[in-house]
């Protein structure tokens, strides 16, 4: 296993962390999965108060394990709140729960709209109460995790309050790049969320995915991808048992540049999804927006250029069922609301048509809604 300093938390984090959001089916399972992912070297464990119990059974698993807390380092996550007195009840119920004296960090968790980056300015919000944790030595470091627009989380970084921030990033989703770059230039620690799931269901990944990614896994190419950047500190694994580890993958030495290899699969999957796709291809250049219908067109064409180029349409579908029914986590409504207004095309530099694609979209993706596991 490989660590990397945490950004200007100084922390020494491993490059993969384990996230405890899916082993929550008993206080068994919790304790045998953060059991295995210490024998694999992984020192970063990361829940939420939104979590279910993942907190409790994580108290309790550090208490049967005995592991030295100078050995780990923890993270948990608690919701923006308008005012310092919930922010307080909630760190403190946090602590009890995971039975800690400290947390080593802690995330504003969902920090996706412009009104919850306003609790986290106001004199009287939220981070007063942080900061008096901090000082108290209840919590050492804070960062932020998002799920919000890229403008947002340039703005949030550039508040200057965090240490490190959560945030999406993969080979098929590279909009955040430059809050990556941002977070890197400010000295903050760079944490990935969910890069095999919300970065395309790569456990299972599509038979032409696979084939095109030869001889990597698409899993192997997207891991080297984000652990090639140095200015990324770790990869979260959210596995919800200790057999979904996969030990050949932690045991790989991910820790240089890309080779000449690596670099052609990755021409070789651009130029495919260039070919597959024509001139229908959708830049994410993010032009079309705002929609009058609230339709989020980037995102909604980026799942059907997967689903073309790559035969993604198990993600495209996973994802694409969540607009209009998990909030700001994934906002946004479907392309089925397209009323052919045409607002959108004179907009689009590579002059798609977009309202044809949205419909196209809508076809090969709508099913059975979809959520957040936690909503």
């Amino acid at each position: 296993m490989k660590y990397r300093r945490f950004g200007k938390t100084n922390l020494q984090v491993s490059v993969f962390s384990l996230g405890t959001m899916r082993c929550l089916s008993s206080q068994q399972v919790m304790t045998r999965t953060v059991q295995k992912g210490l024998a694999l070297g992984i020192n970063h464990l990361e829940t939420a108060r939104g979590y279910g119990r993942s907190e409790e059974y994580l108290g309790k698993t550090l208490r049967e394990l005995s592991v030295p807390r100078s050995q780990l380092q923890i993270t948990t996550k608690i919701p923006p709140m308008p005012d310092a007195s919930s922010m307080t009840r909630a760190i403190d119920q946090s602590l009890e729960r995971l039975n800690l004296d400290y947390l080593d960090a802690l995330a504003i968790h969902g920090l996706n709209t412009w009104e919850h980056l306003d609790w986290v300015k106001s004199a009287q919000g939220c981070m007063k109460a942080v900061q008096q944790a901090i000082s108290d030595r209840r919590v050492r470091h804070v960062g932020f995790s998002t799920h919000g627009f890229l403008e947002l989380i340039l703005a949030a970084i550039n508040t200057d309050l965090f240490e490190f921030v959560n945030l999406h990033y993969s080979y098929f989703f590279q909009r955040n790049a430059p809050a990556i770059a941002l977070a890197n230039q400010k000295n903050l620690g760079v944490f990935i969320i969910s890069p095999a799931d919300k970065g395309g269901l790569l456990y299972t990944p599509p038979p032409a995915l696979t084939e095109l990614c030869q001889p990597f896994s698409p899993l192997e190419l997207n891991y080297r991808f984000l652990l090639s950047n140095p200015s990324i500190t770790t990869l979260s694994i959210g596995p919800a048992n200790s057999e979904e580890f996969s030990p050949p993958l932690m045991a790989i030495n991910w820790d240089h540049p890309l080779t000449e290899q690596e670099q052609k699969v990755f021409e070789r999957l651009s130029k495919h999804q260039t070919q597959m796709l024509g001139s229908d291809r959708c830049s994410q250049c993010y032009a079309c927006l705002p929609c009058p219908e609230g339709i989020h067109i980037p995102e909604a064409l980026r799942l059907r250029n997967l689903a073309v180029a790559y035969d993604m349409t198990q993600f495209g579908q996973y994802r694409y069922r969540m607009f209009e029914n998990a909030g700001h986590w994934f906002p946004g409504n479907k392309a089925s609301r397209c009323t052919d207004c045409g607002d959108c095309l004179p907009k689009c530099p590579e002059e798609l048509n977009i309202p044809v694609l949205l419909k196209d979209t809508h076809q090969r993706l709508n099913g059975e809604p979809g959520r957040r596991l936690w909503s």
